[in-house]
C-alpha cells in the first residue's frame, strides 16, 4: 500500500515538474537569450564601430566593463522590488527599459555617450539575471534547481551559438542601409524583439504558483508543499540576514572570479578568432559559435549529474579548473586556429558550464526576502569582475605583447575560484527530503478499489 501511495506521488510530481518546466523554462530561456545578445553585442559591433565612432581599444574596454558599475548599483534593490511587485510586473519593466536603451545605443557618437549608454543599460538590465534564479527557487525545491538553472543558462551559450552568427550576418548585409551603419543595424535589431518580448511578459508570467491559471489545485499543493519541507530547514528569512551571513561574501568572492572569466571571454572572443585568420563578420560568428556549441551539450549534462547527486563542489571546481587549462592551452596553440579553438571551447564550457551548478548553492541556506537579496549581492558584488575581465587584455598590453598572456591571467582567476570554491562551499549540500506523500480523496478511494488499504 505503502508502495503505491509513493508511486502515485512521484508520478504526480513527475508529470507536474513536467507542465512547470514546460510553461516557464522555454520562455525564460527565451528573454535571456535576449537579454545577453543586447548585453554583449558590443563585442561585435566593436569590429566596425570604433572608427566609426572614434574609440581607442581601451576606451571600448572601459566602455564594456562600466557596464558592470551601473548592475552593481541596482542588483540588490531591483530584487527586493521584484520580490515587492512581483515578477511579472518587474521583470517586464526590466526588459521594456533595457530594449529602448539597447537600441538607443545606434546614436552614440563619441566616447562619453558610449559611456553613458553602457552604463544605463546596466541600471536598466540590473535585477534581471538574480532575479530569474530567485524566481525559480519559487517553484522548484533545490534538488531539482541546478538542472533547470543550467537550461536557463544556457541561454548564454546559445546565444553565442544563434546570434553570434546572425550578428555577423546583419553586419555583413546591413551595412549602408538607409544610411546607417552595420553596427547601428546591430543595436536596433536586437533591441527591439527585447521590447516586444517584455510586454509578453506581462501577460504571460505568473508571479507565484498561487496565481498560476494553468495548475490545478492538487498541482499546486504539491509544488507549494516540496518548498515549505526544504524552508522549514532555512533559519535565514529576512533581508539582513542575507547581508550579515559570511557565506553570502564567500560565494560573492568566487562569483567574482568566475565572472573574470564569462566576460574576458565573451567581450573579445570575436577579435581573438579574428586575429586566428579568419575573414568576414558572418565567418567569424560561425567560428566564435563553436565554443558555445560545446558549452551547450556539456553544461547540461554536467548540471544533470549534479543534481542526481546533490555534490555541487567537486563539480564546480574540476570544470571551473577544465575552464582555466582550455585557456591556457588555447594562448599556447594560438597559432594553430584548430587547436586553439577547440582549447577555447574547453574554455568557454569551464566558465559558463559552473554557473548552473554555483546558482543552487546560495538558496540552500537563504529563504523568503533574505534569498532574492542574498542573491542580488552576490550576483552585484560577482558580476563587477565584468568590469574587470574585459581590461585584462588592455592593462596587460603594457607589459607584453603577447595576446594570449591575457588568457593566462583569466584562467589563474579561474583556478583561484576554484580554490575558494573548495575552502567555502560545503562538501556535501544534501537534497532536502521529500515530502510525506499526501492521497487525495480520487487517489485514495483509487487504493481502496484496488486492496492496497486493509
Amino acid at each position: 500500500m505503502i508502495r503505491l501511495m509513493i508511486a502515485t506521488e512521484t508520478s504526480l510530481e513527475t508529470l507536474t515538474y513536467r507542465k512547470v518546466d514546460l510553461r516557464l523554462i522555454p520562455f525564460l530561456f527565451l528573454c535571456y537569450i535576449l537579454a545577453y545578445l543586447d548585453r554583449v553585442n558590443v563585442g561585435f559591433a566593436k569590429l566596425q564601430m570604433l572608427k566609426d565612432v572614434g574609440l581607442s581599444e581601451a576606451a571600448f574596454a572601459t566602455g564594456a566593463g562600466i557596464f558592470f558599475l551601473g548592475y552593481f548599483l541596482f542588483e540588490v534593490p531591483s530584487n527586493i522590488l521584484l520580490k515587492r511587485f512581483g515578477a511579472r510586473a518587474w521583470i517586464a519593466r526590466i526588459m521594456i527599459s533595457w530594449g529602448i536603451v539597447s537600441a538607443a545605443m545606434m546614436f552614440v557618437r563619441g566616447e562619453w555617450a558610449f559611456y553613458g549608454m553602457r552604463m544605463l543599460l546596466g541600471f536598466a538590465e540590473a535585477g534581471f539575471f538574480p532575479g530569474i534564479i530567485f524566481y525559480l527557487t519559487l517553484w522548484y525545491p533545490s534538488r531539482l534547481r541546478s538542472t533547470r538553472t543550467a537550461l536557463f543558462v544556457s541561454a548564454i551559450a546559445v546565444s553565442g551559438v544563434v546570434g553570434n552568427p546572425i550578428s555577423g550576418f546583419i553586419m555583413d548585409k546591413f551595412s549602408g542601409v538607409a544610411g546607417l551603419a552595420g553596427w547601428q543595424w546591430l543595436f536596433l535589431a536586437e533591441g527591439v524583439p527585447s521590447i516586444l518580448v517584455g510586454i509578453w511578459v506581462y501577460f504571460y508570467l505568473d508571479s507565484s504558483i498561487a496565481e498560476s491559471r494553468w495548475l490545478n489545485a492538487e498541482e499546486k499543493a504539491l509544488l507549494t508543499r516540496n518548498l515549505e519541507v526544504e524552508d522549514r530547514h532555512k533559519s535565514q528569512v529576512r533581508v539582513m540576514d542575507a547581508f550579515k551571513c559570511g557565506k553570502v561574501y564567500a560565494l560573492c568572492a568566487i562569483y567574482f572570479t568566475l565572472m573574470i572569466g564569462l566576460y574576458g571571454i565573451t567581450f573579445w572572443l570575436p577579435t581573438i578568432v579574428r586575429a586566428f585568420g579568419v575573414k568576414g563578420y558572418l565567418n567569424t560568428g560561425l567560428v566564435t559559435a563553436i565554443p558555445y556549441a560545446v558549452a551547450v551539450v556539456g553544461m547540461i549534462c554536467l548540471s544533470r549529474h549534479s543534481d542526481r547527486t546533490g555534490e555541487r563542489r567537486m563539480h564546480y571546481v574540476l570544470n571551473v579548473t577544465a575552464g582555466g587549462l582550455g585557456l591556457i592551452l588555447s594562448g599556447v596553440f594560438a597559432d594553430k586556429p584548430i587547436l586553439a579553438v577547440a582549447f577555447l571551447s574547453l574554455g568557454t564550457l569551464g566558465v559558463i558550464g559552473s554557473m548552473p551548478v554555483f546558482w543552487p548553492v546560495p538558496s540552500t541556506f537563504l529563504a523568503g526576502t533574505a534569498a532574492a537579496a542574498g542573491i542580488g549581492v552576490v550576483n552585484s558584488v560577482g558580476n563587477l569582475g565584468g568590469y574587470i575581465g574585459p581590461n585584462i587584455p588592455i592593462w596587460l598590453k603594457k607589459y607584453s605583447n603577447d595576446p594570449s598572456i591575457a588568457l593566462y591571467v583569466i584562467a589563474a582567476a579561474l583556478f583561484a575560484g576554484a580554490v575558494l570554491a573548495w575552502v567555502f562551499i560545503p562538501k556535501q549540500l544534501a537534497p532536502p527530503a521529500r515530502p510525506e506523500p499526501r492521497v487525495s480523496n480520487n487517489q485514495r478511494s483509487t487504493i481502496v478499489r484496488s486492496g492496497g488499504l486493509q
